[in-house]
């Protein structure tokens, strides 16, 4: 069980390594998590995020563990973005970039875990959600929260022990394996003693405040950045609140 663990963890991070030199954006060591695909929490998903979301059985026949990663974004990465007036375009090209390379995750684990007769499915990193509603099929970043992998900030991003400031990709597979434990402590400093409100007040479009977010009124805005940089490809990222807070990275 633990070898097929560290072999998913050397996998993940022999792509990111290989894959990473022909990518400007620079990535942190990967977190990983792993959950039941039979957690109660999954069926919970679609009151949560919304009733087209999708269970690990409906990835997988036979599904027994999903399996969740989280590609941290450096520090520098960050302060551009946190510094930029704008969106900074090496921010908006790891949005597509990384992408990219969680896709080539995906496929390189699902190969290599054939290989031990372990069947492996997954989602694309994004643009897998309802354009009306904007609810996704399914939500990484909440199979990330399943898997232990953080908690919830006021942003509604999850913030893990490395930070918010990075991209979650996930899989479903057919082999038990041990889940991770939920944390032990919550990462929103404004959840955990009203310190911090920094990403409400850094939100450029106004869509979040304390009481929550106006997803429409985001994604307005996420579409004007993804026209700004049209020669990019689809480029719908802001990641402001990811970036303005202490906990966009933590060490």
């Amino acid at each position: 069980m633990e070898d097929i663990k560290e072999l998913i963890n050397q996998t993940i991070n022999r792509v990111v390594l290989e894959r990473g030199k022909s990518m400007k954006t620079r990535y942190r060591p990967p977190l990983l998590g792993y959950a039941s695909a039979g957690n109660p929490l999954f069926q919970q998903l679609k009151t949560a995020v919304g009733p087209e979301h999708l269970l690990p059985q409906d990835l997988l026949s036979g599904a027994a563990t999903v399996v969740c990663f989280y590609l941290p974004f450096t520090g520098e990465l960050v302060k551009n973005n946190r510094e930029h007036a704008y969106v900074a375009r090496s921010w908006a090209e790891a949005y597509i970039e990384t992408n990219t390379l969680i896709s080539l995750c995906c496929e390189e684990l699902a190969t290599t875990l054939a290989a031990y007769g372990i069947a492996a499915a997954w989602q694309k990193p994004t643009h897998n959600f309802d354009p009306a509603k904007l609810s996704a099929q399914w939500s990484h970043k909440h199979i990330a929260y399943i898997c232990g992998m953080g908690t919830f900030g006021v942003h509604q991003m999850l913030i893990t022990p490395y930070g918010c400031a990075g991209r979650f990709g996930s899989l479903v597979i057919d082999r038990t394996l041990t889940p991770s434990p939920q944390p032990a402590e919550q990462f929103c400093f404004y959840h955990r003693n009203g310190s911090c409100l920094n990403c409400v007040k850094k939100c450029p479009s106004g869509a979040l405040t304390r009481e929550g977010l106006d997803k429409q009124k985001c994604y307005s805005y996420l579409l004007e950045v993804d026209a700004f940089f049209a020669d990019l490809g689809l480029c719908d990222a802001c990641g402001k609140c990811a970036c303005c807070g202490p906990c966009a990275v933590i060490d």
